[in-house]
């Protein structure tokens, strides 16, 4: 018995060598494959891993899943799982991968939190009384008017801004340049601070939105910035930046229906990922048919 368990070790260590030093892995990434093929060796117990076959590996997951664990969790699990008995056939002659196969059972999709449009209208509505808040009022502005992500808005640069033509052209995920439409109060937002940023910002800087400083302001910042204005509006939910893509998003398409516009104002590689929207939609719909239609109220 402690002979194979010192043969798994060894099988183990050449693992996560193979991982560090031949597929060069970032050594986070080598954490995480350790993690679950630990949690693989210690739901074997006494069965050889030459001998393992895929209802052993079956029974693992609806275990794991059984303690709480997510379809996205067994299926991460499930691949360091198959990347390890690949090893194996490779290095030391296993002769199947009883993972193949084998699927992970699927989580419920989550949909996005939006703000309502009052909620939203509430957040960009803020007192632009000193120079941060006339700031911040352009970014949730820019945010809600244009659907950038994060990333997109504080690596915005001033030739980027097209307030004449009533543009904004962001670079996205995959290096992806697009044009995006800015709406009027938007435009008016971000002018009120170009001219606040003309007195604050240091010699040649070209980042749109700067901190107090005069630096460019950081993710974290405008993530903090965000939260704390929806806590003084009195939003009670949540409140950070992809909340008002989200509700950009929502909001544009119950108003126009066009999903393929939707996508490419997002940047969405896929029109699977703006499809999320629809779904919102459609719980709007069925709120506002819950509360207004004659068949769907409950008799008192």
């Amino acid at each position: 018995m402690a002979g194979e368990e010192g043969e798994v070790q060894v099988y183990f260590q050449g693992y996560l060598s193979h991982l560090a030093n031949e597929r060069r892995l970032s050594r986070h990434t080598c954490d995480n494959y350790a993690r679950d093929v630990r949690q693989l060796l210690a739901l074997i117990q006494e069965t050889p891993l030459q001998l393992l076959q895929i209802h052993h590996v079956r029974r693992f997951v609806a275990q794991l899943h059984g303690r709480g664990l997510s379809g996205k969790s067994l299926a991460r699990m499930l691949s360091s799982w198959r990347s390890f008995f690949k090893y194996l056939a490779r290095d030391h002659h296993f002769t199947h991968n009883p993972c193949l196969g084998l699927r992970a059972p699927k989580s419920p999709k989550n949909l996005p939190h939006v703000l309502s449009p009052d909620e939203a209208s509430k957040l960009v509505s803020i007192a632009a009384d000193s120079p941060l808040a006339i700031r911040d009022k352009a970014i949730f502005e820019l945010f809600y008017s244009s659907g950038l992500r994060l990333s997109e808005l504080v690596d915005l640069k001033l030739e980027n801004l097209e307030l004449v033509a009533g543009e904004v052209r962001v670079t996205g995920k995959g290096n992806k340049t697009r044009i995006v439409p800015l709406g009027r109060f938007a435009i008016e937002a971000i002018r009120a601070w170009l001219a606040v940023r003309a007195g604050m910002a240091q010699t040649d800087e070209s980042a749109v939105f700067l901190n107090k400083n005069g630096k460019p302001l950081s993710q974290r910042a405008v993530q903090y910035r965000i939260k704390e204005w929806g806590l003084k509006q009195g939003i009670a939910s949540n409140v950070h930046p992809h909340v008002l893509r989200h509700s950009f998003a929502t909001h544009l398409l119950q108003s126009s229906g066009d999903l393929r516009a939707v996508q490419e104002m997002l940047g969405h590689a896929s029109i699977s990922t703006t499809q999320v929207y629809t779904h919102l939609d459609f719980q709007h719909l069925a709120k506002v048919y819950d509360a207004a239609h004659p068949r769907a109220k409950k008799k008192s």
